[in-house]
């Protein structure tokens, strides 16, 4: 068979463990259920192109084909259904009924709406299982698994995902290595496509030409961070005016903020500064840098090594901040103590992230001492890499939570410089005016300089004054 031959003679180790493990799940799919009993929802886009392919290969598989020489079935005999929508981009709709014919599909087109039309359809037919092109990171994928009964309020069927552990690098390398066709728009810097009203090309992708006024677009498997694929997924026209695309990427300019007085708390992880094993110098270093930029610090507090402590402190900080930092926890990187409270604290699962632990086996080699590197699961569905070139290992943000790696004062200023330089291009963290401090040293007593301090803070009510042992400020 094409598929398996291909991904067998490829040099990519990661892409032949995805394989094995998504062939697998097919596998026991056709085991559980008849072929009578299962279908494929396919759409055109490229998840389900390449699910459509390891379906192939897994029924392939399945019958025993491994043993024949060449080639696969002449028809593929899964059940395939196809919702038709009049918002489908044309190119869309001409690869999937091209599909249907080079592959010999057997297709149910549905043009009702999504639920209206399963529900007749699975009324009509013995269907207990579909397979579908989820990944990880997809609005529809929080809380499933590769096997996921249906939703409460949906007819009853067996959700069978895949590729849900599949990155945007996994299902490029997929279709690259075995030359399949896919939907030309990916070769027109469509990197994420949804309908024809909320979908534009990837800016990041946009090619400049000055000898030609139309925008120009590399491929979609140019891409360099799989996390920005869906970037384009933007509303594409304006309100009011119904002309230009939006390029902008939903990125936020800081200049919004500049009259507003954003706070931020930090968490230290770790019992070795609750009992005093250790002094906490982060947190003073990192109140400083937030002060430069004209934030303001609420609060600073140490938790314990304790999952349910985390995910207590993070549900009440983030819900009173703009931006809480937290650091510490167990491990040579940031356990899955920490992201496992941050989980915890958002209502999301740990689930692995295949782009995340390939860095860290850039920086820890290829030692796990499980098939799975814990250090690699991350809060579902809320979790954002912030590359820097910088940094050996992205940095991670998960709503307005943002986990540093910094475990000494030199790690956090590299971390925190490189914060700074990617707020130039997201709206990550908000540069304002630094507060002014001034320092003013006093042989005058407290009884003496109460008076007019008082005075001062009356007269000026952003002015904070504060005190040491032997020096007023």
């Amino acid at each position: 068979m094409e598929i398996d031959k291909a991904i067998r003679e490829s040099d990519d180790r990661w892409l032949k463990t995805k394989y094995n493990k998504a062939i697998y799940v097919i596998q026991r799919a056709l085991a559980l259920y008849s072929i009578e009993e299962v279908a494929f929802s396919f759409n055109g886009g490229k998840d389900s192109t390449v699910l459509l392919h390891l379906l192939r290969a897994g029924y392939f598989l399945h019958k025993g084909g491994q043993n024949c020489a060449n080639g696969g079935p002449s028809d593929f005999p899964i059940r395939t259904i196809y919702f038709e929508s009049s918002s489908a981009f044309p190119e869309i709709n001409s690869f999937t009924y091209d599909a249907a014919a080079n592959y010999g599909l057997q297709m149910d087109i549905i043009s009702t709406d999504f639920k209206s039309g399963l529900e007749a359809l699975l009324k009509a037919n013995p269907i207990r299982a579909i397979f579908l092109g989820v990944r990880i990171g997809d609005p529809t994928a929080v809380g499933q698994e590769q096997f996921s009964p249906s939703s409460v309020g949906w007819p009853p069927f067996m959700r069978v995902n895949p590729i849900l552990d599949w990155s945007y690098r996994d299902v490029w390398a997929f279709l690259l290595a075995c030359k399949v066709q896919y939907c030309s728009l990916y070769d027109q810097g469509y990197t994420s496509i949804g309908s024809i009203h909320d979908t534009v090309p990837n800016a990041l992708l946009s090619v400049s030409n000055s000898l030609s006024s139309e925008e120009k677009f590399r491929p979609a498997y140019l891409l360099s961070d799989g996390r920005l694929e869906r970037a384009g997924r933007v509303n594409k026209f304006s309100s009011g005016s119904g002309h230009s695309p939006s390029f902008s990427n939903g990125l936020i300019s800081a200049d919004l903020h500049k009259n507003s007085l954003l706070t931020a708390s930090a968490i230290a992880v770790g019992d070795e500064i609750l009992l005093g094993i250790v002094e906490d110098q982060l947190g003073p270093l990192l109140c400083k840098k937030l002060h430069s930029i004209g934030w303001s610090m609420s609060q600073t507090v140490v938790v314990r090594n304790d999952v349910d402590s985390v995910a207590e402190e993070v549900e009440r900080k983030s819900s009173t901040n703009d931006l809480v930092f937290i650091y510490g926890g167990i491990g040579p990187l940031h356990s899955d103590l920490t992201l496992a409270g941050v989980a915890k604290a958002f209502g999301v699962r740990l689930a692995p992230d295949e782009e995340f632990e390939e860095y860290l086996r850039s920086v820890i080699g290829d030692y796990c001492p499980s098939d799975r590197n814990e250090m690699a699961l991350l809060p579902e569905g809320i979790t954002e890499l912030l590359h820097h070139e910088k940094l050996a290992v992205p940095l991670i943000k998960c709503k307005n939570i943002i986990v540093l790696t910094a475990t000494n004062l030199m790690e956090l200023e590299t971390q925190w410089d490189c914060l700074i330089e990617l707020t130039r291009s997201s709206d990550i963290l908000a540069v304002m005016e630094p507060y002014v401090s001034r320092l003013l040293k006093t042989d005058l007593s407290d009884v003496a300089t109460a008076k007019p301090l008082s005075k001062l803070c009356l007269e000026f009510p952003d002015l904070h004054i504060k005190a040491t042992c032997d020096k007023k400020i």
